[in-house]
Protein backbone atom coordinates (compact mmCIF):
# COMPACT_ATOMS: atom_id res chain seq x y z
CA UNK A 1 0.00 0.00 0.00
CA UNK A 2 1.07 3.55 -0.27
CA UNK A 3 2.33 5.30 2.91
CA UNK A 4 0.41 8.50 3.46
CA UNK A 5 1.64 11.97 3.18
CA UNK A 6 0.27 15.36 4.53
CA UNK A 7 -0.91 17.19 1.12
CA UNK A 8 -1.71 20.60 0.94
CA UNK A 9 -5.74 21.77 0.62
CA UNK A 10 -5.42 24.69 -1.16
CA UNK A 11 -7.20 24.78 -4.78
CA UNK A 12 -10.12 22.71 -6.37
CA UNK A 13 -11.61 20.00 -4.40
CA UNK A 14 -10.37 16.26 -5.94
CA UNK A 15 -13.06 15.46 -8.00
CA UNK A 16 -12.50 11.86 -9.45
CA UNK A 17 -13.61 10.79 -12.72
CA UNK A 18 -13.62 6.94 -12.89
CA UNK A 19 -13.73 5.72 -16.71
CA UNK A 20 -15.18 2.34 -16.63
CA UNK A 21 -15.96 0.03 -19.77
CA UNK A 22 -19.16 -0.67 -18.43
CA UNK A 23 -20.93 0.03 -15.34
CA UNK A 24 -22.66 -1.48 -13.30
CA UNK A 25 -20.73 -4.92 -14.47
CA UNK A 26 -22.48 -8.25 -12.83
CA UNK A 27 -18.80 -9.70 -11.89
CA UNK A 28 -16.89 -6.50 -11.34
CA UNK A 29 -18.55 -6.57 -7.82
CA UNK A 30 -14.93 -4.89 -6.48
CA UNK A 31 -14.88 -1.65 -8.52
CA UNK A 32 -18.35 -1.07 -6.79
CA UNK A 33 -17.06 -2.21 -3.64
CA UNK A 34 -13.88 0.36 -4.29
CA UNK A 35 -16.43 3.23 -5.26
CA UNK A 36 -18.53 2.67 -1.91
CA UNK A 37 -15.19 2.76 0.48
CA UNK A 38 -13.99 6.15 -1.33
CA UNK A 39 -17.44 7.59 -0.60
CA UNK A 40 -17.71 6.75 2.53
CA UNK A 41 -14.44 8.89 3.03
CA UNK A 42 -15.82 11.52 1.07
CA UNK A 43 -14.30 11.58 -1.87
CA UNK A 44 -16.14 13.35 -4.63
CA UNK A 45 -16.61 10.26 -7.71
CA UNK A 46 -18.16 10.37 -10.69
CA UNK A 47 -18.56 7.44 -13.41
CA UNK A 48 -18.54 7.55 -17.16
CA UNK A 49 -19.11 4.63 -18.82
CA UNK A 50 -18.19 3.65 -22.27
CA UNK A 51 -21.58 1.37 -22.66
CA UNK A 52 -24.52 0.62 -21.26
CA UNK A 53 -25.03 -2.16 -18.87
CA UNK A 54 -25.80 -5.34 -20.69
CA UNK A 55 -26.27 -7.66 -18.05
CA UNK A 56 -29.86 -7.42 -16.50
CA UNK A 57 -28.92 -8.36 -12.66
CA UNK A 58 -27.61 -6.01 -10.32
CA UNK A 59 -26.05 -6.70 -6.85
CA UNK A 60 -28.07 -4.97 -3.89
CA UNK A 61 -24.90 -3.08 -3.20
CA UNK A 62 -25.12 -0.97 -6.28
CA UNK A 63 -28.16 1.00 -4.69
CA UNK A 64 -25.48 2.59 -1.93
CA UNK A 65 -23.59 4.23 -4.29
CA UNK A 66 -24.26 7.92 -4.67
CA UNK A 67 -22.30 8.74 -7.68
CA UNK A 68 -23.80 9.84 -10.67
CA UNK A 69 -23.50 7.92 -14.21
CA UNK A 70 -23.04 9.45 -17.54
CA UNK A 71 -23.40 6.98 -20.18
CA UNK A 72 -20.45 8.48 -23.40
CA UNK A 73 -22.43 8.07 -26.85
CA UNK A 74 -21.55 4.80 -28.25
CA UNK A 75 -23.65 3.39 -31.24
CA UNK A 76 -21.70 2.81 -34.98
CA UNK A 77 -20.06 6.01 -35.05
CA UNK A 78 -18.88 7.42 -38.11
CA UNK A 79 -16.01 9.51 -39.16
CA UNK A 80 -18.26 12.28 -40.28
CA UNK A 81 -19.56 12.05 -37.10
CA UNK A 82 -16.39 12.24 -35.21
CA UNK A 83 -14.78 15.17 -37.15
CA UNK A 84 -18.15 17.53 -36.75
CA UNK A 85 -17.39 17.04 -32.75
CA UNK A 86 -13.84 17.89 -33.78
CA UNK A 87 -15.37 20.74 -35.09
CA UNK A 88 -17.18 21.73 -31.85
CA UNK A 89 -14.24 20.99 -29.91
CA UNK A 90 -12.20 23.24 -31.30
CA UNK A 91 -12.96 26.60 -28.94
CA UNK A 92 -13.07 24.25 -26.23
CA UNK A 93 -10.46 22.18 -26.14
CA UNK A 94 -7.24 24.59 -26.90
CA UNK A 95 -5.14 21.45 -26.75
CA UNK A 96 -6.32 20.26 -29.82
CA UNK A 97 -4.80 20.57 -31.89
CA UNK A 98 -1.49 18.95 -31.07
CA UNK A 99 -3.56 15.92 -30.03
CA UNK A 100 -4.80 15.10 -33.38
CA UNK A 101 -2.15 13.08 -34.51
CA UNK A 102 -3.18 10.50 -31.51
CA UNK A 103 -6.74 10.67 -32.30
CA UNK A 104 -6.44 10.50 -35.70
CA UNK A 105 -4.53 7.11 -35.07
CA UNK A 106 -7.20 5.85 -32.98
CA UNK A 107 -10.22 3.83 -32.74
CA UNK A 108 -12.81 6.53 -34.60
CA UNK A 109 -15.24 5.28 -31.27
CA UNK A 110 -12.40 5.60 -28.97
CA UNK A 111 -11.67 9.10 -30.10
CA UNK A 112 -15.46 10.11 -30.61
CA UNK A 113 -15.93 9.01 -26.81
CA UNK A 114 -12.73 10.66 -25.38
CA UNK A 115 -13.73 13.74 -27.04
CA UNK A 116 -16.86 14.00 -25.57
CA UNK A 117 -15.45 13.30 -22.36
CA UNK A 118 -12.80 15.84 -22.41
CA UNK A 119 -15.82 18.45 -23.11
CA UNK A 120 -17.53 17.15 -19.99
CA UNK A 121 -14.77 17.25 -17.64
CA UNK A 122 -14.88 21.31 -17.16
CA UNK A 123 -18.21 20.67 -16.97
CA UNK A 124 -18.44 18.48 -14.09
CA UNK A 125 -15.44 20.14 -12.31
CA UNK A 126 -13.90 16.32 -12.33
CA UNK A 127 -9.84 17.19 -11.27
CA UNK A 128 -8.57 13.23 -12.09
CA UNK A 129 -9.60 10.74 -14.13
CA UNK A 130 -9.43 7.03 -13.01
CA UNK A 131 -10.12 3.88 -15.06
CA UNK A 132 -10.11 -0.10 -14.48
CA UNK A 133 -8.18 -2.06 -16.87
CA UNK A 134 -5.51 -0.85 -19.20
CA UNK A 135 -7.57 -1.54 -22.37
CA UNK A 136 -10.45 0.87 -23.97
CA UNK A 137 -11.10 2.45 -20.66
CA UNK A 138 -7.93 3.47 -20.14
CA UNK A 139 -7.98 4.49 -23.97
CA UNK A 140 -10.04 6.85 -23.68
CA UNK A 141 -8.61 7.86 -20.48
CA UNK A 142 -5.65 8.72 -21.99
CA UNK A 143 -7.18 10.30 -24.38
CA UNK A 144 -9.04 12.79 -22.92
CA UNK A 145 -6.57 13.35 -20.54
CA UNK A 146 -4.29 14.49 -23.53
CA UNK A 147 -6.49 17.16 -24.36
CA UNK A 148 -7.39 18.52 -21.26
CA UNK A 149 -4.52 18.26 -18.79
CA UNK A 150 -6.64 16.68 -16.59
CA UNK A 151 -4.16 13.64 -15.15
CA UNK A 152 -5.05 10.12 -15.38
CA UNK A 153 -4.39 7.01 -13.25
CA UNK A 154 -5.55 3.62 -14.05
CA UNK A 155 -5.32 0.16 -12.35
CA UNK A 156 -4.28 -2.60 -14.40
CA UNK A 157 -5.64 -6.39 -13.45
CA UNK A 158 -4.80 -9.20 -15.16
CA UNK A 159 -6.52 -9.61 -18.88
CA UNK A 160 -5.25 -6.23 -19.68
CA UNK A 161 -1.65 -7.48 -19.09
CA UNK A 162 -1.03 -11.02 -20.05
CA UNK A 163 -3.42 -11.67 -22.86
CA UNK A 164 -2.57 -12.77 -26.15
CA UNK A 165 -3.75 -9.50 -27.76
CA UNK A 166 -2.28 -6.44 -25.59
CA UNK A 167 -0.52 -4.43 -27.49
CA UNK A 168 3.34 -4.00 -25.57
CA UNK A 169 3.65 -0.21 -27.57
CA UNK A 170 -0.23 0.75 -26.34
CA UNK A 171 0.50 -0.30 -22.94
CA UNK A 172 3.88 1.04 -22.35
CA UNK A 173 1.92 4.78 -23.46
CA UNK A 174 -0.39 4.11 -20.93
CA UNK A 175 2.42 3.40 -18.59
CA UNK A 176 4.51 6.45 -19.44
CA UNK A 177 1.87 9.11 -19.59
CA UNK A 178 -0.51 8.49 -16.55
CA UNK A 179 0.38 10.51 -13.43
CA UNK A 180 0.68 7.01 -11.78
CA UNK A 181 0.02 3.22 -12.84
CA UNK A 182 -1.89 0.70 -10.09
CA UNK A 183 -1.67 -2.64 -10.47
CA UNK A 184 -3.10 -5.23 -8.13
CA UNK A 185 -0.24 -7.61 -7.08
CA UNK A 186 3.32 -7.69 -6.87
CA UNK A 187 3.58 -10.36 -8.92
CA UNK A 188 1.72 -8.03 -11.66
CA UNK A 189 4.08 -5.46 -10.92
CA UNK A 190 7.24 -7.13 -10.85
CA UNK A 191 6.21 -8.26 -14.79
CA UNK A 192 5.29 -4.71 -15.73
CA UNK A 193 8.22 -2.94 -14.39
CA UNK A 194 10.27 -6.43 -16.10
CA UNK A 195 9.02 -6.24 -19.00
CA UNK A 196 8.66 -2.07 -19.15
CA UNK A 197 11.54 -0.40 -17.09
CA UNK A 198 11.69 2.62 -18.68
CA UNK A 199 7.63 3.87 -17.77
CA UNK A 200 6.83 2.45 -14.79
CA UNK A 201 8.84 4.73 -12.23
CA UNK A 202 5.06 5.44 -11.15
CA UNK A 203 3.76 2.19 -10.70
CA UNK A 204 1.80 1.16 -7.16
CA UNK A 205 0.48 -1.89 -5.81
CA UNK A 206 -2.81 -1.51 -4.56
CA UNK A 207 -4.79 -4.25 -3.72
CA UNK A 208 -8.91 -5.16 -4.43
CA UNK A 209 -10.85 -5.02 -0.95
CA UNK A 210 -13.61 -6.00 0.71
CA UNK A 211 -16.08 -4.00 2.65
CA UNK A 212 -15.30 -6.48 5.33
CA UNK A 213 -18.73 -5.47 7.43
CA UNK A 214 -20.33 -7.36 4.69
CA UNK A 215 -18.46 -10.57 5.26
CA UNK A 216 -18.92 -12.32 8.79
CA UNK A 217 -16.82 -14.47 9.94
CA UNK A 218 -17.77 -18.61 10.55
CA UNK A 219 -15.62 -21.24 11.82
CA UNK A 220 -15.76 -24.17 8.91
CA UNK A 221 -17.61 -26.38 11.14
CA UNK A 222 -20.51 -28.61 10.36
CA UNK A 223 -20.62 -27.67 6.99
CA UNK A 224 -22.05 -30.00 4.06
CA UNK A 225 -19.70 -31.79 1.78
CA UNK A 226 -19.94 -28.89 -0.69
CA UNK A 227 -17.44 -27.63 -3.03
CA UNK A 228 -18.30 -24.14 -4.44
CA UNK A 229 -16.28 -23.04 -7.47
CA UNK A 230 -17.78 -19.21 -8.34
CA UNK A 231 -16.74 -17.26 -11.45
CA UNK A 232 -17.04 -16.87 -15.17
CA UNK A 233 -17.30 -20.22 -17.16
CA UNK A 234 -13.93 -19.39 -19.24
CA UNK A 235 -10.76 -21.40 -19.56
CA UNK A 236 -8.93 -19.66 -17.13
CA UNK A 237 -10.85 -20.26 -14.05
CA UNK A 238 -9.97 -23.96 -14.48
CA UNK A 239 -13.14 -25.50 -13.83
CA UNK A 240 -12.81 -28.81 -16.40
CA UNK A 241 -10.04 -28.90 -13.78
CA UNK A 242 -12.44 -29.03 -10.68
CA UNK A 243 -14.91 -31.42 -12.67
CA UNK A 244 -12.01 -34.05 -13.63
CA UNK A 245 -10.67 -33.65 -9.82
CA UNK A 246 -15.01 -34.13 -8.94
CA UNK A 247 -15.31 -37.64 -10.85
CA UNK A 248 -11.62 -38.77 -8.73
CA UNK A 249 -13.57 -38.22 -5.51
CA UNK A 250 -16.16 -39.73 -6.82
CA UNK A 251 -15.19 -42.82 -7.88
CA UNK A 252 -12.76 -43.23 -4.58
CA UNK A 253 -16.53 -43.60 -3.24
CA UNK A 254 -16.66 -39.76 -1.24
CA UNK A 255 -20.00 -38.14 -0.73
CA UNK A 256 -19.21 -34.55 -2.03
CA UNK A 257 -21.47 -32.18 -4.46
CA UNK A 258 -20.43 -29.27 -6.33
CA UNK A 259 -22.02 -25.96 -7.26
CA UNK A 260 -20.81 -24.47 -10.44
CA UNK A 261 -22.00 -20.59 -9.93
CA UNK A 262 -21.49 -18.65 -13.43
CA UNK A 263 -22.13 -18.26 -17.00
CA UNK A 264 -19.89 -17.74 -19.76
CA UNK A 265 -18.85 -19.12 -23.26
CA UNK A 266 -17.78 -22.95 -21.65
CA UNK A 267 -21.79 -23.61 -19.64
CA UNK A 268 -22.28 -26.09 -22.32
CA UNK A 269 -18.87 -27.75 -22.56
CA UNK A 270 -18.82 -27.94 -18.82
CA UNK A 271 -21.88 -29.50 -18.15
CA UNK A 272 -21.20 -31.65 -22.00
CA UNK A 273 -17.89 -32.68 -19.65
CA UNK A 274 -19.72 -33.27 -16.19
CA UNK A 275 -22.35 -36.11 -17.69
CA UNK A 276 -19.39 -37.76 -19.63
CA UNK A 277 -17.58 -38.11 -16.12
CA UNK A 278 -20.59 -39.26 -14.67
CA UNK A 279 -20.59 -36.64 -12.23
CA UNK A 280 -23.13 -34.15 -13.37
CA UNK A 281 -25.68 -35.34 -11.14
CA UNK A 282 -23.17 -34.44 -8.58
CA UNK A 283 -22.75 -30.53 -10.37
CA UNK A 284 -25.21 -28.19 -9.49
CA UNK A 285 -24.98 -24.56 -12.06
CA UNK A 286 -27.24 -22.08 -11.29
CA UNK A 287 -25.82 -19.71 -13.37
CA UNK A 288 -24.58 -15.90 -11.76
CA UNK A 289 -25.76 -15.76 -8.31
CA UNK A 290 -26.16 -11.65 -6.77
CA UNK A 291 -23.52 -11.49 -4.18
CA UNK A 292 -25.62 -11.76 -0.72
CA UNK A 293 -26.06 -15.03 -2.97
CA UNK A 294 -22.37 -15.95 -3.52
CA UNK A 295 -22.11 -14.88 0.31
CA UNK A 296 -24.39 -17.69 1.51
CA UNK A 297 -23.25 -20.55 -0.65
CA UNK A 298 -19.77 -19.82 0.51
CA UNK A 299 -20.88 -20.37 4.16
CA UNK A 300 -22.34 -23.26 3.79
CA UNK A 301 -19.91 -24.88 1.50
CA UNK A 302 -16.85 -26.97 3.11
CA UNK A 303 -14.76 -25.39 0.55
CA UNK A 304 -13.90 -22.85 -2.11
CA UNK A 305 -12.09 -24.26 -5.26
CA UNK A 306 -10.58 -21.62 -7.72
CA UNK A 307 -8.53 -24.07 -9.49
CA UNK A 308 -7.05 -21.33 -11.94
CA UNK A 309 -4.97 -22.03 -15.26
CA UNK A 310 -3.16 -19.87 -17.36
CA UNK A 311 -4.96 -20.00 -20.57
CA UNK A 312 -3.68 -20.63 -23.86
CA UNK A 313 -4.56 -17.42 -25.11
CA UNK A 314 -2.45 -16.41 -22.45
CA UNK A 315 -5.28 -15.03 -20.16
CA UNK A 316 -5.07 -15.50 -16.78
CA UNK A 317 -6.42 -14.54 -13.31
CA UNK A 318 -5.24 -11.71 -11.26
CA UNK A 319 -6.73 -12.39 -7.95
CA UNK A 320 -10.09 -13.49 -7.81
CA UNK A 321 -12.32 -11.79 -5.89
CA UNK A 322 -14.37 -14.82 -4.67
CA UNK A 323 -10.74 -15.87 -2.78
CA UNK A 324 -11.13 -12.72 -0.21
CA UNK A 325 -14.51 -13.44 0.37
CA UNK A 326 -14.33 -17.19 1.06
CA UNK A 327 -11.58 -16.44 3.35
CA UNK A 328 -13.50 -13.35 4.82
CA UNK A 329 -16.68 -15.37 5.85
CA UNK A 330 -14.16 -18.35 7.07
CA UNK A 331 -14.16 -21.02 4.42
CA UNK A 332 -11.31 -22.75 3.64
CA UNK A 333 -9.93 -22.31 -0.47
CA UNK A 334 -8.00 -24.62 -2.78
CA UNK A 335 -6.45 -22.77 -5.58
CA UNK A 336 -3.75 -22.72 -7.91
CA UNK A 337 -0.11 -20.32 -8.00
CA UNK A 338 -0.94 -18.21 -10.47
CA UNK A 339 0.47 -14.95 -10.73
CA UNK A 340 -0.64 -12.94 -7.67
CA UNK A 341 -2.93 -15.85 -5.51
CA UNK A 342 -0.34 -17.04 -3.55
CA UNK A 343 0.12 -13.69 -2.34
CA UNK A 344 -3.21 -14.40 -0.50
CA UNK A 345 -3.28 -18.26 -0.22
CA UNK A 346 -0.05 -18.92 1.64
CA UNK A 347 0.00 -22.80 1.07
CA UNK A 348 -0.50 -24.07 4.59
CA UNK A 349 -1.11 -21.30 6.18
CA UNK A 350 -4.16 -19.62 4.75
CA UNK A 351 -5.27 -22.10 2.22
CA UNK A 352 -3.95 -24.76 -0.14
CA UNK A 353 -2.17 -24.62 -3.25
CA UNK A 354 -1.74 -27.61 -6.26
CA UNK A 355 -0.38 -27.27 -9.64
CA UNK A 356 -2.87 -25.94 -12.60
CA UNK A 357 -4.27 -28.13 -14.05
CA UNK A 358 -3.64 -31.25 -11.82
CA UNK A 359 -6.93 -32.97 -11.15
CA UNK A 360 -4.82 -35.73 -8.82
CA UNK A 361 -3.65 -33.05 -6.65
CA UNK A 362 -6.86 -30.94 -6.68
CA UNK A 363 -8.70 -33.90 -5.64
CA UNK A 364 -6.48 -34.77 -2.90
CA UNK A 365 -6.73 -30.95 -1.27
CA UNK A 366 -10.04 -30.73 -1.31
CA UNK A 367 -9.68 -34.22 0.58
CA UNK A 368 -7.61 -33.42 2.91
CA UNK A 369 -9.92 -29.81 3.91
CA UNK A 370 -13.12 -32.52 4.23
CA UNK A 371 -11.37 -34.63 5.94
CA UNK A 372 -9.64 -32.65 8.73
CA UNK A 373 -11.47 -29.55 10.36
CA UNK A 374 -8.67 -28.52 12.89
CA UNK A 375 -6.86 -27.86 9.42
CA UNK A 376 -9.78 -26.24 7.84
CA UNK A 377 -10.12 -24.26 10.99
CA UNK A 378 -6.38 -23.34 11.29
CA UNK A 379 -6.45 -22.10 7.54
CA UNK A 380 -9.83 -20.34 7.93
CA UNK A 381 -8.76 -18.40 10.94
CA UNK A 382 -5.39 -17.32 9.41
CA UNK A 383 -6.82 -16.74 6.38
CA UNK A 384 -9.45 -14.20 7.96
CA UNK A 385 -6.56 -12.43 9.62
CA UNK A 386 -4.86 -11.73 6.45
CA UNK A 387 -7.75 -10.36 4.76
CA UNK A 388 -8.46 -8.14 7.50
CA UNK A 389 -4.96 -6.61 7.42
CA UNK A 390 -4.22 -6.05 4.13
CA UNK A 391 -7.68 -6.17 1.58
CA UNK A 392 -10.20 -3.82 3.60
CA UNK A 393 -11.54 -1.52 0.87
CA UNK A 394 -11.09 1.06 3.34
CA UNK A 395 -7.40 0.57 3.11
CA UNK A 396 -7.93 0.93 -0.81
CA UNK A 397 -9.60 3.50 -0.83
CA UNK A 398 -7.35 5.39 1.42
CA UNK A 399 -4.01 4.56 -0.87
CA UNK A 400 -6.23 5.58 -3.76
CA UNK A 401 -7.13 9.11 -2.46
CA UNK A 402 -3.23 9.62 -1.61
CA UNK A 403 -2.33 8.61 -4.92
CA UNK A 404 -4.84 10.99 -6.71
CA UNK A 405 -4.09 14.20 -4.87
CA UNK A 406 -0.24 13.75 -5.37
CA UNK A 407 -1.02 13.21 -8.98
CA UNK A 408 -2.99 16.56 -9.33
CA UNK A 409 -0.50 18.15 -6.87
CA UNK A 410 2.31 16.64 -9.02
CA UNK A 411 0.36 18.14 -12.32
CA UNK A 412 -0.06 21.60 -10.87
CA UNK A 413 3.60 22.30 -10.06
CA UNK A 414 4.55 21.34 -13.47
CA UNK A 415 1.76 23.61 -15.08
Amino acid sequence: MLQSEELPREGPPVRVGYVLKMYPRFSETFIVSEILAREALGHDIRVFSLRPPADGRFHAMLADVRAPVTYLPHARIKAAELWDLVGEAVGRLPRLPSVLPELAASEVDDAYQALHLALQLEEHGITHLHAHFASVATTVARLASLLTGVPYTFTAHAKDIFHESVQAADLEAKLRDAAAAVTVSDYNATYLRTRFPASTHRLVTVRNGLRMDDFFYRPPLHREPVVAAVGRLVEKKGFAVLLRALALLHGAGRPVRAVLAGAGPLEDVLREQAAALGVAHLVEMPGPLPQHDVRALLTRSAVLAAPCVTGTDGNVDGLPTVLLEAMALGTPVVSTPVTGIPEIVRDGQTGLLVPEGDPVELAGALSRLLDDNELAVRLARQARVVVEDGYDSRRQAEALGDLHRRSIRRTRAVA
